[in-house]
């Protein structure tokens, strides 16, 4: 057996052991030291004086009301007369010594608060009270054998008050790995148990007292004991005095949450990402196998994976600069990779990067038709599950993007029918496979220029905000979860893409990227209302560098091989298309500019050779 090694690992045990019970005992070795001293500051020459004084004086005073209670009872015994001089002089002269005694036992008693025994002394005292009593209740109480508990209670006591010193006086060290920065260094000793108590009252803590700090992935972590009226919620209240106490930077996120028993916090100092060491760029790879989740992002403080439902309503928020339609982009992806997209474009860009991939909306016809499309492709699934005789649909989901949502509730905000149409997107399409997302740089519902409606946003459940501008838009952006703060964020390029998620818990989560030469390699799948069909089978996933053809045609060649069968109306045009009327309007415009199709005065549509 190696003794060394043996003994080695018995110390470590029990300087481990050790070192965790010592912040139990902290507190109780504060008060003891500041209360010795206390005492030690007070015993002063000059109150030694005072009660040395105090002493001789209560002493005089206790002689004199002696002697005059010895001359009262015997004046008693020389008269019989209450009322006589001698027995009245008597008893005044004692009723006047017993005041001059009691003034002078005050006086005493408060010199001796001024000049107070030392608390070891005191210590020694209040033991002694107890233990010679039990020592001798140990030796009556023993028969024919001897009892030794209530001796053993004593000395159990005067252990406990001893090992609870030692305890509380004990310097933890605090295991610092050398890999640590030093601001991560000087925040980890003032997080020492032995520091945190000797300052904390100054910041008005007092009753607090951490655990030794740990080095997480995400930071630094360590619990807080609550003692009195302490609750979480007051010492989240105390964000700035901890940061103050710890001398932490302003932009230092500090995170102060429930921990895993009651009475106790837990406090983590975001000085690192758990997802530093992580690519953030998005590839087809990152979508779950499980169909009904997609990967938002990465755990900044664990690194573990973030995945939201696919089939959820989502709202997305984020101020200019923030990276929002970054981090929107791979969530569209796996919709479209999955299923169909169709996005609104209110601002144009995006739509010039996807327009290659799926179907796009950017100006006012295009918005108004996508919308129409959407709402009777909802209607006709829902005819379809009806004859089917299914309540949830089975098919291809529609995910149906609005970006930014400002600019297009502005656009058709006088337009009741499609607003209304929009409302009930939200509203009634998840069940029937057309969903919304949501996005937008204004979260407000209120105000001449709302970033959503406020019927539509009680809809979008899932919550994800990069930083917003303010606590109005946190409220939206987040909903009863605001206090997460998303406004607080800071503004630097390192904390683009990085947001919370509502219901996930106030970590900040750092979300995939998607660049301009991602999106391009996607596979083009343009969709149209007649495609969604029930049971269809979602594309591979994969990117591809160059577009293929899909040999389908396009809507324009639908409108003209009508027109060329022998259709000669615009909604003739739409019956035989299956098109919407916005889109044959368009279409035939298109047509007629080119010489394709031409149209006669009386409206009658004819093909352009035909004409001629």
């Amino acid at each position: 057996m190696d003794w060394k090694q043996a003994w080695s690992t018995t110390a470590n045990t029990t300087n481990s052991a050790l070192d965790s019970l010592a912040p139990v005992c902290v507190p109780f070795a504060v008060r003891w030291d500041l209360a010795a001293d206390r005492r030690d500051k007070l015993r002063t020459p000059e109150h030694l004086k005072a009660l040395m004084a105090a002493q001789k004086e209560h002493n005089a005073a206790r002689s004199t009301h002696a002697t005059a209670k010895s001359q009262q009872l015997t004046a008693r015994a020389a008269s019989n007369n209450p009322f006589a001089a001698g027995r009245r002089a008597a008893r005044v002269a004692s009723k006047a010594a017993a005041r001059h005694e009691r003034d002078t036992r005050a006086k005493l008693k408060a010199a001796r608060v001024n000049y107070p025994s030392t608390l070891k002394a005191r210590a020694i005292q209040a033991h002694s009270l107890h233990t010679v009593p039990t020592v001798i209740t140990s030796v009556v109480m023993s028969g024919a054998h001897l009892t030794v508990w209530p001796a053993a209670t004593s000395a159990v006591l005067i252990g406990a008050n001893v090992a609870g010193l030692a305890l509380g006086r004990r310097k933890v060290r605090v295991p610092v790995d050398a890999s640590v920065s030093l601001e991560e260094r000087q925040l980890m000793e003032r997080l020492d148990p032995s520091y945190w108590v000797e300052h904390a009252p100054d910041r008005g803590l007092s009753g607090t007292v951490t655990t030794p700090p740990a080095m997480e992935p995400g930071g630094i972590w360590c619990e807080i004991r609550l003692d009195g009226t302490w609750t979480v919620k007051t010492l989240a209240d105390k964000a700035d005095s901890i940061r103050a106490l710890l001398g932490a930077r302003t932009a230092l996120r500090i995170r102060i949450t429930s921990a895993s028993r009651g009475g106790w916090a837990a406090l983590t100092l975001a000085t690192r990402s758990a997802a530093a060491g992580v690519s953030s760029l998005w590839t087809p790879d990152r979508i779950p196998s499980d169909p009904l989740s997609m990967s938002l992002g990465l755990d900044t403080e664990t690194g573990d994976e973030v995945l939201i439902p696919f089939d959820e309503r989502l709202l997305v928020s984020g101020a200019s600069g923030t990276g929002k339609s970054w981090s929107f982009r791979p969530l569209m992806a796996t919709a479209h990779l999955r299923g169909d997209l169709l996005l609104i474009d209110g601002k144009g860009e995006e739509a010039t990067v996807w327009e290659h991939a799926c179907r796009v909306a950017v100006e006012r016809d295009e918005i108004t038709d996508a919308v129409d499309d959407a709402h009777a492709e909802m209607t006709r699934r829902k005819a379809d599950m009806k004859q089917r005789g299914i309540s949830v649909w089975d098919g291809r989901q529609l995910t149906v993007v609005v970006d930014e949502g400002q600019v297009i509730l502005a656009l058709i905000s006088k337009d009741k029918d499609r607003l209304q149409r929009l409302i009930e997107l939200s509203s009634l399409g998840r069940s029937r496979g057309v969903v919304l997302w949501w996005a937008t740089q204004y979260p407000l519902t209120d105000g001449g220029a709302p970033g959503v409606h406020k019927l539509i946003a009680p809809n979008l459940l899932t919550r994800f905000s990069l930083r917003v501008a303010g606590t109005t838009q946190a409220q939206v952006a987040l909903d009863d979860c605001a206090h997460y703060a998303p406004h607080q964020i800071p503004e630097g390029r390192e904390y683009r893409g990085h947001g919370y998620l509502k219901g996930y818990g106030p970590r900040m989560l750092r979300t995939w990227t998607l660049d301009d030469t991602g999106v391009r390699k996607l596979p083009k799948s343009i969709w149209t209302p007649d495609r969604s069909t029930g049971g269809q089978s979602p594309r591979t996933l994969a990117l591809v560098k160059e577009t293929a053809s899909s040999g389908a045609l396009s809507n324009r060649d639908r409108v003209l091989a009508a027109v060329q069968a022998g259709a000669r109306t615009a909604k003739d045009v739409a019956d035989r298309t299956g098109l919407n009327k916005g889109t044959v309007s368009r279409e035939i415009r298109a047509l007629t500019g080119d010489g394709a199709v031409h149209r006669t005065a009386d409206g009658r549509l004819l093909p352009g050779q035909q004409a001629a």
